[in-house]
């Protein structure tokens, strides 16, 4: 998951993609970067950590222009940042492009391989959105005759990358001296929404990842961009679309709703927020048919996703509901920092509990799920530290059991703790009393139940099941294999990082 934002305005669009991408912060805290447009020049700036700390004053002078995209990164290989991979990334030849994206290639290897053999272009990193940049590149090349774009070759070069790239993509790029340039993989596995603002001089677009990012910058929600659809919008404000794949079908991360998007977004006019309240009800109703036994007094959420949830579910049940858990808002989402070590030092840092709530009590703690369970344990011994009689513990998403490919980091099913085990033993790996999933029938509904013409969802990491019907076991091994790889490279770069600091403090 990686945060994206696009811009065609009639004004320097530096501030916009920076508050854009200050929005979109939640999905992803690794590197940052953004390109402006000012006539046929790029400008870039991009750098390691958190937006706020990649730009200062002097870096947003110099990004001027009219247009722009904007990039939050977040790694799907479980690696430290490298300079080498933050976005955007950029491009020459034939026409200078730049191109950030959201999801992950499951042909990436193959396509470097195309590329270099056939192609004549040489791809410098491991980031699957190089390939994809290049491939994009080189259907330019082969659409345009003359070296001359229109929006008919555009289109007939996205569909050249839709032919020959797999996986899950949202695409945000620019061409030079032309304009932005969108697109969604053809199952609609990653968000990409469109909006514009009416002014005196014409419309001004932007799309994003997220509608959030929309209506907190004054843009008006257009609609999402479809599968398999691509969109362009000229320096001069012209807006075009094109249907590039005819048989492409709608199937949205399930998990974005779980988890990765902000509550205040509306996903394929699906209300985040909304879903996180439905989990609870149907949650709430497993609970009364299975699980009538346990004695709880108190309904405590863990903060921030399954708030709604909890919420929900305690109105279902009649049981109060208390915040037991104080947020330190300056630590990043454990979820997505790269490295087990990084998580589990972060973990204490980041939640503190409230003795008063706990003492005493039965408490059943509510998150929205359960990956590694890192996260769990500790929250569990925290609250038993706290002085709670009993910890029940309940997730609003079904146990995490497969890898996802498609962009999320979570692709080692040792990682999972529920892979391979059964639920009585995945309660007694997190220190509870009860543990209590969602059924996947549930979540599905609960979702599906929002916006109920959108039918399928990509729910691969709870069922095992990949929608683009081209992810086999010798691929998951592959991917498994790297990402261990990099996950002790990131381990080895932590602890010396630290063996670092140590040595300078006693110097």
């Amino acid at each position: 998951m990686c945060g994206i934002v696009g811009v065609v305005a009639q004004e320097q669009v530096n501030q916009l993609l920076y508050d854009g991408l200050l929005v979109l912060q939640h999905r992803g805290q690794d590197a940052a970067g953004i390109v402006t447009a000012e006539g046929a020049t790029f400008h870039m700036h991009k750098g390691p950590g958190m937006v706020r700390d990649v730009f200062r004053t002097r870096n947003m002078r110099a990004l001027t222009g009219y247009a722009g995209i904007g990039h939050t990164r977040y790694p799907t290989a479980g690696s430290a940042w490298s300079a080498a991979e933050s976005q955007p990334f950029y491009v020459n030849s034939p026409f200078g492009i730049v191109l950030g994206h959201n999801g992950n290639l499951t042909n990436s290897e193959q396509l470097k391989s195309e590329l270099f053999q056939q192609d004549m272009r040489h791809v410098n990193t491991n980031s699957d959105s190089e390939v994809l940049l290049n491939v994009l590149a080189h259907e330019l090349q082969e659409s345009a005759t003359n070296y001359r774009l229109d929006p008919a070759t555009i289109f007939a070069a996205v569909s050249g990358v839709y032919r020959r790239c797999r996986g899950a993509y949202a695409v945000v790029a620019m061409i030079s001296g032309y304009g932005l340039l969108a697109f969604r993989d053809a199952y609609g596995i990653r968000p990409l929404v469109i909006g514009r603002v009416e002014t005196s001089r014409g419309y001004e677009y932007m799309v994003a990842s997220e509608s959030v990012a929309l209506d907190a910058l004054g843009f008006q929600v257009v609609r999402d961009v479809g599968p398999g659809e691509a969109i362009l919008v000229d320096h001069d404000g012209g807006f075009f679309s094109r249907q590039c794949v005819p048989n492409a079908t709608l199937n949205p991360c399930i998990f974005e709703f779980v988890y990765l998007a902000r509550p205040d977004s509306v996903i394929d006019g699906i209300s985040v927020y909304e879903t996180r309240l439905r989990m609870g009800e149907s949650l709430g109703q497993k609970i009364e048919r299975h699980y009538r036994h346990l004695d709880i007094d108190v309904v405590i959420p863990i903060p921030d996703s399954s708030r709604p949830s909890a919420m929900e579910l305690s109105r279902r049940l009649g049981l109060a509901y208390r915040e037991g858990f104080i947020k330190n808002r300056y630590i990043g989402r454990t979820f997505i920092m790269p490295g087990q070590a990084i998580r589990r030092k972060s973990i204490r840092q980041k939640l503190n509990a409230i003795a008063v709530e706990f003492r005493g009590k039965n408490v059943l703690l509510v998150d929205d799920s359960v990956v590694r369970g890192n996260t769990s344990r500790e929250i569990v011994q925290m609250a038993r530290e706290a002085g709670a009689r009993k910890v029940f513990f309940a997730s609003a998403a079904p146990p995490v059991r497969f890898a996802n490919v498609y962009g999320i980091d979570m692709p080692t099913r040792e990682e999972l703790i529920a892979f391979g085990r059964t639920e009585r033993e995945i309660a007694a790996e997190i220190g509870c009393d009860e543990l209590i999933y969602q059924d996947l029938e549930a979540l599905r509904s609960a979702v599906g139940s929002v916006n109920p013409r959108v039918t399928n969802f990509e729910d691969s990491c709870f069922s095992g099941v990949y929608v683009t019907g081209d992810v086999t076991q010798a691929y998951l091994d592959g991917v498994e294999n790297r990402r261990r790889d990099g996950a002790k490279m990131a381990e080895l770069k932590a602890a010396n990082a630290q063996l670092d600091l140590g040595l300078e403090t006693v110097e």
